[in-house]
C-alpha cells in the first residue's frame, strides 16, 4: 500500500552545516537527524518523505516547480536566506499549486531588520519559525493535518 501523501522536504544554502554553524543560534542537531525525525514522524503517518538540501537557488526553483509532477502533496521549505531575496523562489512556490510551508529555526523577526521579511513566505500556506530543529516537525505535523482536512471537505484531488 502506497502512503497517502508524498511529501517534499526543501532546505536552502548552508543549512548542510547545522551542528557545527553558529550552534548558540541553530542549536547542534544537524539536518541528517531532523531528515531522520521527519521519517519517524512520516513513517507513523503513513506519509513519504524525500528530503534534500541545496546551497543553489536553481534547485531549490527546479524541486519546487516540478514537486506536483512528481505526485508529491505539499512542500515543506527553508528557503535559509533566499527568504529575503528570492523573487524566482515565491514564483516558483506559487506556480507549483502545492501547500508550502515555510520552516525557519531561529525566529527572523527577532532577528537583524533585513530577516523580517519574508518574499517566500506570500506564496505559502503558513510558516514555523522559531522552534529550533522542531521547526522542521511542527511543519510537517501541521501540513498533515492540512491535507487531511482538505480530503474530508472533498478540496484535495489526490
Amino acid at each position: 500500500m502506497s502512503p497517502p501523501w508524498r511529501v517534499l522536504v526543501v532546505s536552502g544554502p548552508n543549512l548542510q552545516l547545522l551542528g557545527q554553524r553558529e550552534p548558540a543560534l541553530y542549536g547542534t542537531t544537524t539536518l541528517a537527524e531532523i531528515h531522520a525525525r521527519l521519517q519517524r514522524i512520516a513513517a507513523e503517518a503513513q506519509t513519504e518523505i524525500d528530503a534534500r538540501q541545496s546551497n543553489h537557488e536553481g534547485d531549490l526553483i527546479t524541486w519546487i516547480g516540478e514537486a506536483a509532477q512528481h505526485r508529491f502533496s505539499g512542500v515543506i521549505l527553508n528557503p535559509g536566506g533566499y527568504t529575503h531575496t528570492s523573487v524566482a523562489l515565491l514564483d516558483a512556490i506559487r506556480a507549483c499549486h502545492l501547500p508550502v510551508v515555510e520552516v525557519h529555526l531561529s525566529n527572523p523577526d527577532a532577528r537583524e531588520p533585513f530577516r523580517r521579511r519574508s518574499y517566500t513566505a506570500r506564496g505559502c500556506l503558513g510558516r514555523v519559525a522559531g522552534f529550533g530543529p522542531y521547526s522542521y516537525e511542527l511543519a510537517l505535523r501541521g501540513l498533515l493535518l492540512h491535507l487531511s482536512d482538505e480530503i474530508q471537505s472533498g478540496r484535495h484531488e489526490g
